[in-house]
């Protein structure tokens, strides 16, 4: 396939650097100077699962060729302004930033029936530009369409990653529910994840075998599904989000974790801001996200004092 990924950070270059080391047409896209350095220095990629390898695919600022699949990989705070690199309409967009609120965006910039509900489960960082560090095993790409004219396209997509070597999915019906279950089935879970270990600054082991913390993580996620289960996502349920962090390894953490350790705005309004908003839309009180949410906003000030 000819793809662009846009925002080569530890999703966006790992997968970048994972398909075009299997012989895909990859394009990054990225600023400037991010640009130069993928293009002088390749993108130098550490995999639990990959291995260690250095994938040297083009980079540009813009892109203005058509393409057969855009992988959006930005944050969801950065995507209007690197929207703004995209001078085409690609045949197939796959988002898979963190939230909801983004989907909207993209259908009101690109194609509506080209934009794709997708998800990503996987750790990964980038430490430094071009560097890609990826240090759990999990690494699966999901996506739905509402769409009958994306079924091919979505196949043809799932089939260039597992060539790469990452697990994906893309055999849901061609619904808006399906799109729903794969929003949802990711967000009740790194929702709790992402705001029990910010607001303590723990890992999961800790979270799982301290019964305060461990309660939390339960509340966030019983929240999160009863939101989701409104919202269409019928088969998010509490006891399997559960069971998948119960089974991760003690050592995971989560991107907003990182980022506020480095000094980096979190994915606050993306991550538990799209849940809070979804609830209010169906009247569903979330007081235990909402609580974690005041928690890591109070270690935010207290840090910056």
């Amino acid at each position: 396939m000819n793809v662009a990924v846009l925002g080569p950070g530890g999703v966006g270059g790992l997968l970048a650097g994972a398909l075009h080391r299997a012989g895909e047409q990859v394009v990054v896209v990225a600023r400037e100077s991010t640009a130069a350095t993928i293009s002088e220095h390749g993108l130098r990629v550490s995999s639990v699962t990959l291995g260690d390898f250095t994938a040297h695919p083009r980079a540009v600022a813009r892109l203005a060729e058509p393409v057969d699949a855009l992988i959006v990989a930005t944050k969801a705070a950065g995507l209007p302004e690197a929207l703004e690199r995209i001078d085409c309409q690609p045949a197939l967009v796959l988002p898979l930033l963190n939230g909801l609120d983004h989907l909207a965006l993209l259908r009101e910039r690109l194609h509506p029936a080209t934009v794709l509900a997708g998800t990503i489960r996987v750790e990964a960082d980038r430490p430094q530009p071009g560097v890609i560090v990826h240090t759990s095993p999990f690494l699966l790409v999901e996506m739905a369409s509402r769409h009958e004219s994306a079924r091919d396209g979505m196949a043809q997509l799932a089939r260039a990653f597992e060539g790469a070597g990452v697990k994906a999915r893309a055999d849901w019906p061609i619904c808006e529910r399906s799109e729903a279950q794969v929003m949802w089935s990711k967000l009740v879970r790194l929702n709790a994840l992402a705001c029990t270990t910010s607001a303590y600054d723990k890992l999961l082991g800790e979270i799982r075998s301290t019964p305060r913390l461990r309660a939390d993580l339960e509340g966030a996620i019983a929240e999160a599904c009863a939101v989701g289960q409104a919202e269409g996502a019928d088969d998010v349920d509490p006891q399997k989000a559960i069971g998948e962090l119960q089974r991760a390894h003690e050592t995971l953490g989560s991107s907003m974790q990182r980022d506020i350790a480095a000094g980096r705005a979190p994915e606050i309004d993306a991550i538990p801001g799209s849940v809070l908003r979804a609830g209010k839309r169906h009247g569903i009180d979330c007081p235990t996200i909402e609580r974690l949410v005041a928690t890591i906003l109070a270690r935010m000030e207290a840090g910056a004092s």
